[in-house]
Protein backbone atom coordinates (compact mmCIF):
# COMPACT_ATOMS: atom_id res chain seq x y z
CA UNK A 1 0.00 0.00 0.00
CA UNK A 2 0.86 3.05 -0.96
CA UNK A 3 0.14 5.64 1.94
CA UNK A 4 1.57 8.64 1.21
CA UNK A 5 -0.49 8.65 -2.42
CA UNK A 6 -3.57 6.80 0.00
CA UNK A 7 -3.37 10.32 1.92
CA UNK A 8 -3.26 12.63 -0.62
CA UNK A 9 -5.92 11.47 -2.70
CA UNK A 10 -8.14 10.86 0.17
CA UNK A 11 -7.24 14.75 1.36
CA UNK A 12 -8.12 15.95 -2.41
CA UNK A 13 -11.50 14.06 -2.14
CA UNK A 14 -12.10 15.89 1.06
CA UNK A 15 -11.03 19.04 -0.38
CA UNK A 16 -13.47 18.70 -3.41
CA UNK A 17 -16.57 18.43 -0.91
CA UNK A 18 -15.62 21.14 1.30
CA UNK A 19 -14.87 23.94 -1.01
CA UNK A 20 -17.87 23.35 -3.13
CA UNK A 21 -20.32 23.46 -0.21
CA UNK A 22 -20.80 19.99 1.88
CA UNK A 23 -21.20 19.79 5.14
CA UNK A 24 -18.27 19.09 7.50
CA UNK A 25 -19.75 15.49 8.81
CA UNK A 26 -20.05 14.43 5.41
CA UNK A 27 -16.81 15.15 3.77
CA UNK A 28 -15.41 13.57 7.10
CA UNK A 29 -17.15 10.68 7.37
CA UNK A 30 -16.54 10.30 3.04
CA UNK A 31 -12.81 10.38 4.05
CA UNK A 32 -12.82 7.78 6.91
CA UNK A 33 -15.03 5.15 4.80
CA UNK A 34 -12.02 5.39 2.04
CA UNK A 35 -9.34 4.85 4.35
CA UNK A 36 -11.17 1.96 6.13
CA UNK A 37 -12.19 0.47 2.40
CA UNK A 38 -8.00 0.69 1.74
CA UNK A 39 -7.29 -1.27 5.07
CA UNK A 40 -6.20 2.07 7.02
CA UNK A 41 -7.96 1.23 10.13
CA UNK A 42 -5.73 3.56 12.06
CA UNK A 43 -7.21 7.45 10.23
CA UNK A 44 -7.66 10.48 11.96
CA UNK A 45 -9.94 13.65 10.17
CA UNK A 46 -10.20 16.93 11.09
CA UNK A 47 -11.94 19.88 8.84
CA UNK A 48 -13.32 23.23 9.53
CA UNK A 49 -14.49 25.12 6.52
CA UNK A 50 -11.19 26.34 5.86
CA UNK A 51 -8.78 23.77 6.32
CA UNK A 52 -8.57 20.13 6.09
CA UNK A 53 -6.01 17.83 8.29
CA UNK A 54 -5.86 14.16 7.94
CA UNK A 55 -3.21 11.49 9.24
CA UNK A 56 -3.07 7.96 8.89
CA UNK A 57 -0.65 4.86 10.65
CA UNK A 58 1.36 2.78 8.66
CA UNK A 59 1.61 -0.79 9.70
CA UNK A 60 5.09 -0.08 10.63
CA UNK A 61 3.81 2.81 12.99
CA UNK A 62 4.93 5.48 10.60
CA UNK A 63 2.68 8.91 10.35
CA UNK A 64 1.46 9.63 7.02
CA UNK A 65 -0.35 13.43 7.20
CA UNK A 66 -1.76 15.61 4.61
CA UNK A 67 -2.95 19.41 5.06
CA UNK A 68 -4.99 21.31 3.07
CA UNK A 69 -5.87 24.87 3.16
CA UNK A 70 -8.90 25.92 1.75
CA UNK A 71 -8.99 29.69 0.11
CA UNK A 72 -11.91 29.55 -2.03
CA UNK A 73 -15.31 28.09 -1.14
CA UNK A 74 -18.76 28.05 -3.70
CA UNK A 75 -22.03 26.06 -3.64
CA UNK A 76 -22.01 23.72 -5.98
CA UNK A 77 -24.37 20.83 -5.09
CA UNK A 78 -23.64 18.90 -8.47
CA UNK A 79 -20.13 18.69 -7.54
CA UNK A 80 -20.80 17.30 -4.41
CA UNK A 81 -23.09 14.55 -5.96
CA UNK A 82 -20.56 13.84 -8.29
CA UNK A 83 -17.63 13.52 -5.33
CA UNK A 84 -20.30 11.71 -2.87
CA UNK A 85 -21.02 8.99 -5.85
CA UNK A 86 -17.04 8.71 -6.71
CA UNK A 87 -16.59 8.46 -2.75
CA UNK A 88 -19.52 5.09 -2.91
CA UNK A 89 -17.84 3.79 -5.83
CA UNK A 90 -14.39 3.61 -4.06
CA UNK A 91 -15.48 2.11 -1.12
CA UNK A 92 -17.26 -0.50 -3.13
CA UNK A 93 -14.44 -1.04 -5.92
CA UNK A 94 -11.24 -0.20 -4.46
CA UNK A 95 -9.69 1.73 -7.73
CA UNK A 96 -6.33 2.46 -8.32
CA UNK A 97 -5.19 5.89 -6.77
CA UNK A 98 -4.63 7.29 -10.40
CA UNK A 99 -8.36 6.33 -11.48
CA UNK A 100 -9.34 8.19 -8.49
CA UNK A 101 -7.58 10.99 -9.06
CA UNK A 102 -8.42 11.55 -13.11
CA UNK A 103 -12.17 11.36 -11.70
CA UNK A 104 -11.07 13.90 -9.16
CA UNK A 105 -9.89 16.33 -12.01
CA UNK A 106 -12.55 15.52 -14.32
CA UNK A 107 -15.18 16.70 -11.33
CA UNK A 108 -12.98 19.81 -10.57
CA UNK A 109 -13.38 20.36 -14.09
CA UNK A 110 -16.79 20.86 -14.68
CA UNK A 111 -17.94 23.82 -15.71
CA UNK A 112 -20.57 25.72 -14.10
CA UNK A 113 -23.99 27.32 -15.34
CA UNK A 114 -23.04 29.48 -18.30
CA UNK A 115 -23.36 32.80 -17.26
CA UNK A 116 -26.31 34.00 -18.36
CA UNK A 117 -28.11 31.27 -16.82
CA UNK A 118 -26.68 32.59 -13.63
CA UNK A 119 -27.99 35.81 -14.54
CA UNK A 120 -31.59 34.76 -15.29
CA UNK A 121 -31.52 32.38 -12.55
CA UNK A 122 -31.28 35.37 -9.97
CA UNK A 123 -33.27 37.42 -11.83
CA UNK A 124 -36.40 34.33 -11.91
CA UNK A 125 -35.36 34.35 -7.87
CA UNK A 126 -36.02 37.83 -7.41
CA UNK A 127 -39.38 37.95 -9.31
CA UNK A 128 -40.65 34.71 -7.56
CA UNK A 129 -39.79 35.73 -4.12
CA UNK A 130 -41.59 39.32 -4.26
CA UNK A 131 -44.55 37.84 -5.39
CA UNK A 132 -44.20 35.51 -2.83
CA UNK A 133 -43.71 38.33 -0.25
CA UNK A 134 -46.93 39.87 -1.88
CA UNK A 135 -45.50 42.30 -4.03
CA UNK A 136 -47.36 43.10 -7.65
CA UNK A 137 -46.37 41.95 -10.94
CA UNK A 138 -44.95 45.39 -11.47
CA UNK A 139 -43.07 45.11 -8.13
CA UNK A 140 -41.80 41.91 -9.54
CA UNK A 141 -40.30 43.11 -12.88
CA UNK A 142 -38.66 45.41 -11.18
CA UNK A 143 -37.13 42.96 -8.87
CA UNK A 144 -36.44 40.75 -12.07
CA UNK A 145 -34.11 43.98 -12.92
CA UNK A 146 -32.52 44.60 -9.58
CA UNK A 147 -31.83 40.20 -9.26
CA UNK A 148 -30.19 40.59 -12.72
CA UNK A 149 -28.12 43.66 -11.99
CA UNK A 150 -26.92 42.02 -8.81
CA UNK A 151 -25.41 39.03 -10.35
CA UNK A 152 -23.50 41.17 -12.82
CA UNK A 153 -22.46 43.51 -10.03
CA UNK A 154 -21.19 40.22 -8.26
CA UNK A 155 -19.44 38.48 -10.88
CA UNK A 156 -17.57 41.94 -12.24
CA UNK A 157 -16.28 41.93 -8.62
CA UNK A 158 -15.35 38.36 -8.36
CA UNK A 159 -13.38 38.80 -10.98
CA UNK A 160 -11.23 41.46 -9.88
CA UNK A 161 -10.56 39.41 -6.45
CA UNK A 162 -12.89 41.28 -4.34
CA UNK A 163 -13.68 39.98 -0.74
CA UNK A 164 -16.86 38.37 -0.22
CA UNK A 165 -18.22 40.74 2.32
CA UNK A 166 -17.72 43.83 0.21
CA UNK A 167 -19.19 41.71 -3.03
CA UNK A 168 -22.46 41.39 -0.88
CA UNK A 169 -22.41 44.76 0.44
CA UNK A 170 -22.09 46.25 -3.41
CA UNK A 171 -24.84 44.12 -4.46
CA UNK A 172 -27.02 44.92 -2.24
CA UNK A 173 -26.61 48.46 -2.07
CA UNK A 174 -26.81 48.25 -6.38
CA UNK A 175 -30.23 46.04 -6.14
CA UNK A 176 -32.02 48.32 -3.20
CA UNK A 177 -30.99 51.34 -5.56
CA UNK A 178 -32.53 50.26 -8.27
CA UNK A 179 -35.78 49.45 -6.43
CA UNK A 180 -35.62 53.00 -4.75
CA UNK A 181 -34.85 55.14 -7.76
CA UNK A 182 -37.87 53.23 -9.58
CA UNK A 183 -40.06 53.39 -6.35
CA UNK A 184 -39.51 57.59 -6.94
CA UNK A 185 -41.07 57.41 -10.42
CA UNK A 186 -43.53 55.20 -9.83
CA UNK A 187 -45.57 55.55 -6.21
CA UNK A 188 -47.59 52.41 -6.44
CA UNK A 189 -44.53 50.12 -6.50
CA UNK A 190 -43.61 49.20 -3.04
CA UNK A 191 -39.97 48.95 -2.96
CA UNK A 192 -39.57 47.01 0.33
CA UNK A 193 -40.88 44.12 -1.25
CA UNK A 194 -39.01 44.46 -4.56
CA UNK A 195 -36.01 44.83 -2.45
CA UNK A 196 -36.32 41.98 -0.18
CA UNK A 197 -37.34 39.83 -2.88
CA UNK A 198 -33.98 41.07 -4.80
CA UNK A 199 -32.20 40.06 -1.79
CA UNK A 200 -33.41 36.92 -1.64
CA UNK A 201 -30.65 35.98 -3.83
CA UNK A 202 -27.21 36.80 -1.27
CA UNK A 203 -29.12 35.45 1.56
CA UNK A 204 -26.64 32.38 3.01
CA UNK A 205 -29.49 29.82 3.13
CA UNK A 206 -27.23 26.62 2.55
CA UNK A 207 -24.57 28.19 5.02
CA UNK A 208 -27.06 28.65 7.52
CA UNK A 209 -28.07 25.12 7.36
CA UNK A 210 -25.06 23.64 7.23
CA UNK A 211 -23.86 25.59 10.29
CA UNK A 212 -27.25 24.29 12.18
CA UNK A 213 -26.48 20.62 10.73
CA UNK A 214 -22.61 20.89 12.19
CA UNK A 215 -23.42 21.97 15.21
CA UNK A 216 -26.25 18.99 15.56
CA UNK A 217 -23.44 16.11 14.64
CA UNK A 218 -21.28 17.50 17.24
CA UNK A 219 -18.56 19.54 14.60
CA UNK A 220 -18.64 22.84 16.92
CA UNK A 221 -16.28 24.72 15.84
CA UNK A 222 -17.00 24.15 12.21
CA UNK A 223 -21.02 25.14 13.19
CA UNK A 224 -19.70 28.44 14.41
CA UNK A 225 -17.15 29.10 12.00
CA UNK A 226 -19.97 29.13 9.14
CA UNK A 227 -22.38 31.03 11.70
CA UNK A 228 -20.14 33.46 11.78
CA UNK A 229 -19.70 33.81 8.17
CA UNK A 230 -23.63 33.58 7.81
CA UNK A 231 -23.65 36.45 10.66
CA UNK A 232 -20.89 38.21 8.40
CA UNK A 233 -23.01 37.92 4.79
CA UNK A 234 -26.28 38.84 6.40
CA UNK A 235 -24.52 41.96 7.83
CA UNK A 236 -23.02 42.89 4.32
CA UNK A 237 -26.52 43.03 3.03
CA UNK A 238 -27.96 44.74 5.74
CA UNK A 239 -25.05 47.85 5.18
CA UNK A 240 -25.45 47.55 1.74
CA UNK A 241 -29.50 48.04 1.69
CA UNK A 242 -29.11 50.52 4.66
CA UNK A 243 -26.43 52.49 2.43
CA UNK A 244 -28.90 52.95 -0.49
CA UNK A 245 -32.01 53.68 2.15
CA UNK A 246 -30.10 56.51 3.78
CA UNK A 247 -28.55 57.76 0.32
CA UNK A 248 -32.67 57.97 -1.30
CA UNK A 249 -33.25 60.25 1.83
CA UNK A 250 -30.68 62.16 1.67
CA UNK A 251 -30.82 62.98 -2.23
CA UNK A 252 -34.78 63.05 -2.44
CA UNK A 253 -35.72 63.91 1.40
CA UNK A 254 -37.58 61.13 1.86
Amino acid sequence: MDYDRLVNTVADVGYLLIANGAEISRAEESMRRIFAAYGAERSEVFAIPTFLSISVSTPAGRPVTALRRILSRRVDMTRVDLANSLCRRVCRTTPDFSAVSRELRRISARRPFPFPVQVAGFAVVAFGFTLFYGGSYADAAVALLCGAVAKLVCRLLERLRTNLFFVNVAASFVAAAIALSFAQFFAQLSYDKIIIGALMNLVPGIAITDFMRDIIAGDLIAGLLRLAESVLVAGAIAIGAGIALTAVRMLWGV
